[in-house]
């Protein structure tokens, strides 16, 4: 009898054991696996506030206008207005998050506090009255950015932004000019800015094209019903220069919906070689219908204006420090429609440029004006055809 039992124990240890065997095995294999196939946990999404960056450039100059002229006043500038008065021409902040890939979205708003710049480039509409008249701040660029899923990707911006014409910009951390004064060109033959909607897209990794639906030339709130059209041609083969081909039409006239200016704009630039970089800028512009201009007869009876200019640009680098820039230009105001005088405005100008280090840079400016009709004013108050200022500007980029 105690045989059997102990057989009985026997028997139920061994299938207690087996029991127990095939317990863990199967923990075992449900496990192991498990712990093959968990994924890796993917990291955390990047925080909203580090895809936003944040830069700036403040601008400070001093310059001196030869004649001297009453009103301490240089005529026809665009920027450097003032005579012998030391300015803070631009502190400008810019805040956006970049859009650059398929489906991103983005923004971009540069501010701009100064004694020159936002005085001259205000938007009428926003930092600029009906009369014209704005103060030492306004925003260059505000605007709304999406990447359509579209072929190679279709840049949208919505908003107010910068212009697509002409080889010089307004100065800004991405991007400033190798003279410190700016062309006639710049200042009187094209806009600066545009409210509206922009679409770029590549053609190819060499060719781009942009389009443009906007209430008009420097303007947030259009002053009439119809709205501009504009377009750009860009061809950047890369390494040795890049040319750009832009175009505009549409009323600008207030309350006229059916008297349209036109521009035509081609610029470029080509590296001659690793010291010497030539540029050029060309315009032809022309509006139908123009109240009070003034006619090459003196009158002030409505024309058809038209004007034209063309600016060449030479930059000679001497050593990664310092550089010489010679710009030449002429602009033919044919109707006295853009600077309220029938007359053709040339300038030379030789701006030397220092770095001081790869954020500062400090600039020297000799310039010299003329024009075949006595536009510019002197220190007894009468007038000459001719005007010479001396610069100094500096730049610190951030």
């Amino acid at each position: 009898m105690r045989h059997l039992c102990l057989l009985a124990g026997r028997r139920r240890d061994r299938q207690l054991a087996r029991h127990t065997f095939l317990l863990v095995s199967c923990l075992v294999v449900v496990a192991a696996p498990a712990a093959s196939q968990d994924p890796a946990q993917p990291p955390s999404a990047t925080p909203w506030y580090q895809d936003l960056s944040f830069n700036g450039l403040l601008s400070a100059s001093y310059s001196v206008n030869v004649n001297r002229p009453a009103s301490r006043t240089n005529q026809f500038r665009v920027f450097d207005f003032d005579d012998a008065s030391l300015k803070v021409d631009v502190v400008e902040l810019v805040f956006q998050k970049g859009a650059a890939r398929s489906n991103e979205v983005g923004f971009r708003i540069d501010l701009a506090v100064g004694a020159s710049i936002p005085r001259a480039i205000a938007s009428i509409g926003m930092f600029r009255d009906d009369n014209g008249k704005a103060g030492d701040i306004d925003v260059h660029q505000a605007f709304m950015t999406y990447v359509a899923p579209a072929g190679r990707g279709l840049r949208i911006d919505v908003g107010k932004f910068t212009t697509h014409f002409d080889y010089e910009v307004i100065e800004g951390y991405d991007g400033y000019n190798d003279n410190f004064s700016h062309s006639f060109l710049f200042g009187y033959a094209e806009p600066a800015t545009h409210t509206g909607v922009r679409l770029s897209y590549p053609l190819s990794d060499t060719v781009g094209v942009q389009f443009h639906v906007v209430n008009g030339w420097d303007n947030v709130r259009d002053n009439n019903r119809g709205k501009s059209f504009g377009a750009q041609l860009a061809f950047t083969p890369g390494g040795r220069g890049s040319f750009f081909a832009n175009y505009m039409v549409g009323p600008e006239q207030t309350d006229n919906n059916s008297n349209l200016r036109q521009l035509i704009n081609f610029d470029g630039t080509f590296k001659a070689s690793a010291r010497v970089t030539l540029a050029f800028n060309a315009d032809v512009g022309r509006e139908s219908g123009v109240p009070g201009a003034m006619a090459v007869n003196g009158g002030t009876a409505s024309v058809d204006a038209n004007w034209k200019g063309l600016a060449g640009y030479a930059r000679f680098t001497a050593s990664p420090r310092v550089a010489f820039i010679l710009r030449g230009e002429a602009f033919d105001d044919t109707d006295g429609v853009r600077t309220g005088v029938v007359q053709v405005l040339k300038a030379l100008t030789l701006t030397p440029e220092f770095r001081v280090h790869p954020r500062f840079i400090v600039r020297g400016e000799v310039r010299h004006d003329w024009s075949d009709a006595a536009v510019f004013e002197t220190h007894a108050g009468g007038t000459t055809s001719r005007q010479t200022t001396v610069a100094i500007n500096t730049l610190f980029v951030f």
